[in-house]
């Protein structure tokens, strides 16, 4: 266990710093849900430390959805979207450590679609 910001590093795999937009949602049995928005602020291949709109349950399932920066085949933009548990949370940001994830299509933006328009064939 090394020391990091003075207590004991406790993940077995290394995060890496991604500042990107991420959208959570916390998954209740009844099918309620509360969501929000945020940023993530570091990612590993166990967990995800992302910024939060309001406190998060420990213990609680969630699902996070991350616009991802690459692309598939360089054209296809793509989303990470991983169910995991609060593991940590404070009153602007929530740690969760991720039990199953896949990568989906985003599909093009608003944006690409209407350049793709107005470029004439």
């Amino acid at each position: 266990m090394s020391e990091f910001g003075g207590r004991g590093e406790r993940r077995g795999t290394n995060r890496f710093p991604l500042h990107e937009v991420l959208r959570y949602r916390l998954l209740f049995a009844k099918g309620e849900s509360v969501s929000g928005t945020g940023r993530t602020l570091n990612m590993g291949s166990g967990g995800i430390l992302f910024t939060t709109e309001e406190l998060l349950p420990v213990g609680r399932s969630v699902e996070v959805s991350v616009d991802w920066p690459a692309q598939l085949n360089g054209v296809c933009p793509l989303k990470f979207v991983a169910v995991g548990r609060v593991v940590r949370s404070e009153a602007k940001q929530a740690a969760v450590r991720i039990e199953r994830y896949q990568f989906k299509t985003r599909g093009r933006s608003v944006v690409a679609m209407s350049e793709a328009v107005a470029t004439p064939a």
